[in-house]
């Protein structure tokens, strides 16, 4: 059997419960088990991953926000034939930055890929630039959805709060040698419902870019101001 691990930390009973009444809609192969793990309390993204990383003996692991909501009925099928194609591939997002910016804010990279349904106020389409090949690979993925085959540490040490926990992954995976990609979709494979009252704490955020400038910038590309 191949094991199948859904990883979400996650601190509403709501949002959970869809994004795993979701995966449970799924295609499943014969071959393939899947579990839905949980992870309540946590004090930051990278705790909570290291925490169900370590637990879980999964081969392929997905690790998704609570608010986001796979509509791709077949993204097992289509997940697993991505990484069995391709060993170096190690990480798959669903939208990523093809060069970071120095800034190492991903989505004003000059080249972005990948799809979304995205809702925040109203629903948008995000629809970057094309990907012609099944994988494009990238620098860095968001963190809605993150799928790996490999098991990577997460930056705990540095990214204890909520955000570059990301970009900083896909940096690692690339450090040791994967690929990191992000997939071709004819149509979204998710929905992330951030909602409108999702909050964005400026300056957690400008903290931890910063520290992700300083660790990471030797991939960084352009010659923003940080």
């Amino acid at each position: 059997m191949i094991d199948v691990q859904f990883i979400i930390c996650s601190n509403k009973d709501e949002f959970f419960q869809i994004a795993s009444n979701h995966i449970y809609l799924l295609r499943v192969p014969e071959e393939v088990n899947i579990q839905v793990l949980r992870v309540s309390g946590a004090t930051s993204m990278t705790s909570g991953y290291n925490y169900a990383m370590r637990r879980s003996s999964a081969k392929y692991k997905i690790y998704m926000h609570q608010d986001v909501y796979i509509i791709n009925p077949n993204f097992i099928f289509d997940l697993i034939g991505l990484f069995q194609s391709d060993r170096k591939l190690g990480l798959i997002g669903m939208v990523g930055a093809k060069h970071l910016p120095k800034n190492g804010i991903w989505w004003e990279a000059a080249q972005k890929y990948g799809r979304v349904i995205e809702n925040r106020v109203t629903y948008r389409y995000l629809d970057f630039d094309g990907i012609t090949d099944p994988v494009q690979y990238v620098d860095a993925v968001d963190g809605l959805l993150m799928a790996t085959q490999y098991d990577l540490p997460w930056m705990e040490e540095l990214f204890d709060g909520w955000h570059f926990y990301d970009s900083a992954q896909s940096l690692e995976f690339r450090r040791a040698g994967y690929k990191v990609g992000v997939v071709k979709q004819t149509d979204p494979w998710c929905i992330h419902d951030m909602g409108s009252g999702h909050t964005f704490d400026v300056s957690s955020y400008n903290k931890y870019r910063r520290i992700f400038v300083e660790k990471y910038k030797c991939f960084l590309t352009t010659n923003d101001i940080i």
